[in-house]
């Protein structure tokens, strides 16, 4: 499979948009509308630098070379014309999600495999939606793909064997290391050890036990880690842990989500993506 559309240019969107164009592929990049299409070529600035800095064989050239294999389109059908496989990346809301995937499925060839990258929906939960539910499964990826490496391919009962299978080739073929998780699991691997550990900073954080410096710190310390959940919460974005926490049965957690709109989103504090979160980036 040579061809790739990712729906949604967000935080993690761009970086697998540029990460797969990294490794030769051709890559739509979609979009619902041509503003946000346009600051696309910041964020590919902003990833350039990261990959030079992180990866040893990222010249010059070859970043061009990857910026010059993405074509942004805000037409739905105009990015799906050509997919052998569509990846999907819009917020983290199954509405949002089973609305997408109908459209799609309405749209795409019927060579297409589908894939969402949720965070924390199951698969089976968005598959009748996409019309085709046995070539549609999960694909996950963590933030600063190109450090952190591992794609995480998740089927539901009715996904195709050779789909699965042609997804995890897909995936080394992008730099990634596949990860084939033969069960539907809410949070896959990762974020099932991820979310337990960010939620326990957050309590800490809004029942005033320390700061978010104070916090990381300790972590790093005492395990060697090179990060603290604040640290991550910045390298993942704060829109996600407030779309996830802002109606959670859990007061603790719709505190911490009210707190990041507050003090941060609405004051541009975004995450390490555009340089101010929890901490200031240069």
């Amino acid at each position: 499979m040579q061809n790739l559309t990712v729906l949604g240019t967000g935080v993690l969107g761009s970086q697998i948009i540029f990460q797969a164009a990294y490794f030769g592929k051709t890559v739509v990049a979609y979009d619902i509308n041509d503003e946000i299409l346009g600051k696309l070529p910041e964020r590919w600035e902003y990833l350039k630098k990261a990959y030079k800095k992180d990866l040893s064989d990222a010249t010059d050239a070859k970043l061009d070379a990857a910026v010059a294999r993405i074509r942004p389109s805000s037409d739905l059908a105009d990015a799906l014309k050509d997919a052998d496989l569509v990846v999907e990346a819009v917020p983290e809301r199954l509405d949002i999600k089973q609305s997408t995937w109908k459209q799609v499925g309405e749209l795409a060839p019927e060579k297409t495999i589908f894939a969402t990258n949720s965070s924390t929906l199951l698969p089976s939960d968005i598959a009748p939606f996409t019309g085709r539910p046995n070539r549609f499964l999960a694909y996950h990826f963590a933030n600063e793909v190109w450090l952190h490496n591992t794609g995480e391919i998740m089927r539901h009962p009715g996904t195709d064997d050779d789909a699965f299978e042609a997804v995890a080739e897909f995936a080394s073929e992008m730099g990634m290391v596949p990860i084939r998780i033969q069960k539907e699991q809410p949070g896959y691997l990762l974020n099932s050890l991820l979310v337990p550990f960010l939620n326990a900073g957050a309590s800490l954080l809004v029942r005033g036990i320390a700061s978010p410096e104070d916090i990381d710190k300790t972590w790093k310390i005492a395990t060697g880690s090179p990060s603290g959940p604040f640290e991550i919460f910045d390298v993942v974005g704060m829109m996600t842990p407030y779309n996830l926490m802002k109606d959670s049965e859990n007061e603790e957690e719709r505190k911490f989500a009210e707190l990041v709109k507050t003090e941060y989103i609405d004051k541009g504090r975004m995450g390490k993506g555009v340089g101010h979160g929890f901490y200031d980036y240069e």
